[in-house]
């Protein structure tokens, strides 16, 4: 049972474990304090997200939705490893849970069951929103476990907490299933043995940047996918038109590397948000990949432009 650190102590304590911590607007302001009180703090919960897409993801635990006001976490731990910090205080993250649980995991003994909801677990928790869709299928690549595990061995290391301090949304609340991919057994054995270590250990690699070319891009754009014949592919589509569905400008990223018409209404559709236009008054965009327009996409989605 602890004083919740400080939001100058938690960015501390994460970057002394080695990760990539991403700042978001006011995330040590962002809070439900004026629902409930924030502490005294006994863990770490995990939770997946039901999302796609790093933008949207941290957009969403940062703001909520209809009927869940945000922050929905703490930190948003995407798949490139990154850990957005989207608040800091009370969270709409854990809900409502089993009071034995809670009692395991001040005592750090084993859990029991959860098979009551009737305490107040956004009291109590850090919590730290994973990227995944949550179906069992969609992968959790190997960054992105180790950054759960450094998080949740940040936040227990200043505690002087183990890893039995650490449990998922499932083992908290009844019907919850996230995680779902791994098993809390798993990662509690993970954050053990980091913990065991008197130091933290190095900073992860940074995450490997896609590079689109320009040029084929443009190329790629400039083919007409309906004309006869094989039109230009080129797999750097793919990387940018997962850019375009995480800005809400495109439906979904196409598989064959063609550049097809609503790509190209949603190439426009950005280049209008960052204030081009048509050669014409009134006349849209062209939606032909400018320098200027992939250069500052690849800035917020992490590729970088060349050629």
């Amino acid at each position: 049972m602890s004083t919740p650190m400080s939001a100058n102590s938690f960015l501390a304590a994460l970057v002394a474990e080695g990760l990539d911590v991403v700042q978001v607007g006011d995330w040590r302001d962002h809070n439900r304090n004026s629902k409930g009180p924030w502490g005294p703090v006994n863990g770490v919960m995990i939770h997946h997200t039901v999302t796609k897409g790093a933008a949207r993801t941290v957009d969403i635990c940062r703001k909520g939705y209809d009927g869940l006001p945000g922050p929905l976490c703490h930190g948003v731990i995407t798949k490139d490893g990154r850990v957005h910090l989207v608040g800091y205080g009370r969270a709409n993250h854990a809900g409502l849970g089993d009071d034995d649980v809670l009692r395991a995991v001040i005592d750090e003994k084993a859990l029991p069951a959860d098979n009551e909801a009737n305490t107040d677990g956004n009291r109590h928790f850090y919590g730290f929103e994973c990227e995944n869709l949550g179906n069992g299928d969609d992968p959790w690549p190997a960054v992105q476990l180790e950054a759960i595990e450094r998080a949740a061995a940040a936040v227990c290391r200043h505690h002087g907490w183990n890893e039995r301090s650490v449990i998922g949304h499932l083992e908290w609340q009844p019907g919850k299933v996230d995680p779902r991919g791994f098993t809390m057994a798993s990662m509690r054995s993970r954050i053990g043995g980091r913990l065991s270590s008197k130091k933290p250990a190095g900073q992860l690699p940074p995450p490997k940047r896609p590079v689109i070319d320009l040029s084929e891009l443009v190329k790629a754009a400039r083919t007409n996918p309906q004309m006869k014949g094989t039109p230009c592919t080129y797999a750097g589509v793919r990387t940018y038109e997962a850019a375009l569905v995480d800005e809400g400008l495109l439906a979904k990223v196409r598989l064959d590397g063609h550049f097809g018409t609503d790509t190209k209404d949603a190439t426009s559709a950005w280049q209008e948000r960052l204030g081009y236009r048509g050669r014409k008054p009134g006349q849209p965009a062209d939606g032909i990949p400018g320098r200027d327009s992939l250069t500052r996409l690849g800035n917020k989605h992490g590729f970088s432009v060349t050629s």
